[in-house]
């Protein structure tokens, strides 16, 4: 079989060729699937309610792995090439860096054609905030805030645990992220039953956040942008934001752009104020959300080549 970092190589590389088209089969949609099921069986079975959702996660991350596991088993047993090629194909399906990319240009040109509607309602697709008044800085700055952020959820994180246990990991890290999406809410609901993957998804996302965080600093550089204001802004404000891990690739973001990140935003009518990150030394305009996704594209590339490094190493 191929090592682990060239699996990564080629499926990285396969998902900015190809996305994630609707007529694929994918993975992730079955954890979805999977996770509803857990969700409600859990509840019906289990009490008190944490300990259900602990119950929820234990079943889906650990019947994702054990999934992956015997595919890769079994495809190994027709041959290591098709063992590669499902490997290749988890690790793929677990990563959305053309997906990210794809979906801030669609709010970029729409802004470009000063279609603030049409810019209101690509940017729904990528954030929970509610976007219908929503003016066109605040459209560009959830839009960079969201690459930033996806930057750590949608394909480092994934690239991380890749590493450490090749495909298994890559999509044991994904059903992490994926029940933390669906459960890690703070409403009446999810509160008590959606903490135990809440409370996961930030001990996973710790050091492949701060990772990528550090490396948005030379990646800036070599793309142009002000290197060193990233570093300097993330030591400053990284801590800042509410959640442990987002801070780090969204003030470093900020840093490069010269732009300032956070503020208030609406969740289904109610306010809620964020920390803000950055310094405004430039007014955000949909240039910056281009700026965004090549600084994204490259931090990762740097997060790549780092991991090759350091398994060639060790």
């Amino acid at each position: 079989m191929l090592r682990i970092e060239y699996q990564l190589l080629a499926a990285f590389g396969l998902d900015l060729i190809i996305g994630d088209p609707r007529w694929l089969p994918h993975p992730v949609r079955g954890l979805g699937r999977l996770a509803e099921i857990a969700e409600r069986a859990t509840r019906r079975w289990i009490r008190p309610t944490r300990l259900a959702g602990m119950a929820a996660v234990l079943l889906v991350v650990g019947g994702a792995a054990l999934l992956s596991w015997g595919s890769l088993r079994l495809a190994n047993a027709f041959g290591p090439w098709l063992a590669d090629v499902v490997a290749i194909y988890l690790i793929y399906s677990s990563i959305a860096a053309r997906d990210l990319v794809r979906h801030a240009r669609r709010v970029q040109q729409a802004l470009a054609r000063h279609d603030l509607p049409l810019a209101r309602r690509c940017l729904a697709l990528m954030v929970g905030r509610d976007t219908e008044r929503l003016t066109e800085a605040e459209i560009i700055r959830a839009t960079v805030e969201s690459v930033a952020e996806g930057m750590v959820d949608g394909v480092t994180g994934a690239l991380f645990f890749g590493f450490l246990a090749g495909a298994v990991g890559a999509i044991a890290y994904r059903a992490v992220n994926t029940l933390d999406s669906m459960f890690g809410h703070k409403t009446s609901r999810y509160l008590k039953f959606g903490w135990a993957a809440a409370r996961l998804d930030d001990a996973a996302n710790w050091l492949p956040a701060r990772l990528t965080g550090v490396l948005v600093s030379p990646a800036a550089w070599l793309m142009g942008q002000d290197g060193r204001a990233a570093w300097r802004i993330l030591r400053r404000d990284a801590r800042r934001h509410a959640s442990p891990n987002a801070g780090f690739p969204e003030s470093a973001v900020a840093g490069a752009l010269a732009v300032q990140l956070g503020g208030r935003n609406y969740y289904d009518g109610q306010p809620m104020d964020t920390a803000r990150l950055g310094d405004a030394r430039q007014p955000l305009t949909h240039r910056h959300i281009i700026l965004a996704n090549r600084l994204m594209l490259l931090t990762v590339t740097l997060f790549l080549l780092l991991g090759f490094v350091l398994r060639a190493t060790w």
